[in-house]
C-alpha cells in the first residue's frame, strides 16, 4: 500500500496576534501534483465533439513547456512525469515539432493511488516508517493504532477515487464512495 503523509488539517491561533493558521490535510509529492496538473490542463483542454450524436474527443496536443508556462513548474522535472506517464500509456505522444502528449486513457479508469504507484515508484505501507526511519514516538506512542487505520481508511477512498473524480468533479458523490469503501472493506475481511 502506498504512503500517503498525513498532517492533521487544523486551525491554531496565534497567541500574539489571535490571526489562525491553518495546516494542510495532505502532503502530496511534488511530481504527483505536476502530473495532477497537466492532466487536468489537457482534460480541460480537450474539446468534445458530437458527430452523429456520439461523442468523439478532438486530439490536442500539450507540450512539456505549456504546462510549465502555464504553471510555472521546473521543465525537467515536468517532462520527466509526462514521458512517464507517455510510457504507462496515460497519455500519448506525438513527435515533431508540433508535437506534444495527448491523453490515452480515459480518466476516469485510473485512480488517484494508480497514479501516486506510477509516479513514485514504491509501495511505502506505515506512516509511522518513513524513509528517515522510524519516528522517535513509535515505541511509547499511544496513537499508533488509529494513525494506522486511518492510513489504510483513506488508502482506501484513494483506491477508488478516479482522476475524472479527482480533477473534473465527474459524479463525484461522497456518498457513493462511502458505500464503495464499505463494499471493499467487507471484501477484504472475507
Amino acid at each position: 500500500m502506498a504512503y500517503i503523509e498525513l498532517i492533521w488539517d487544523y486551525h491554531i491561533k496565534d497567541p500574539e496576534t489571535t490571526n489562525l493558521i491553518e495546516a494542510d490535510m495532505l502532503k502530496i509529492n511534488k511530481k504527483v501534483e505536476y502530473a495532477l496538473m497537466a492532466l487536468k490542463f489537457m482534460a480541460d483542454k480537450t474539446p468534445t465533439l458530437s458527430i452523429n450524436g456520439q461523442s468523439n474527443e478532438q486530439i490536442t496536443l500539450t507540450s512539456a513547456r505549456e504546462i510549465c508556462d502555464e504553471f510555472n513548474t521546473p521543465f525537467d522535472t515536468t517532462a520527466k512525469v509526462m514521458q512517464l506517464m507517455n510510457n504507462h500509456e496515460i497519455l500519448k505522444s506525438v513527435k515533431g515539432i508540433k508535437g506534444g502528449y495527448s491523453l490515452n486513457k480515459d480518466l476516469s479508469k485510473i485512480t488517484y493511488m494508480n497514479l501516486v504507484r506510477l509516479i513514485e515508484g514504491k509501495e511505502v505501507g506505515r506512516v509511522c516508517i518513513t524513509n528517515k526511519g522510524t519516528c522517535e514516538l513509535f515505541g511509547k506512542c499511544n496513537i499508533v493504532s488509529p494513525i494506522e487505520l486511518l492510513n489504510r481508511k483513506l488508502n482506501l477512498f484513494l483506491e477508488t477515487l478516479s482522476l475524472a473524480d479527482l480533477l473534473q468533479g465527474a459524479d463525484f458523490n461522497p456518498r457513493h464512495i462511502h458505500a464503495q469503501l464499505i463494499i471493499n472493506t467487507q471484501e477484504k475481511t472475507l
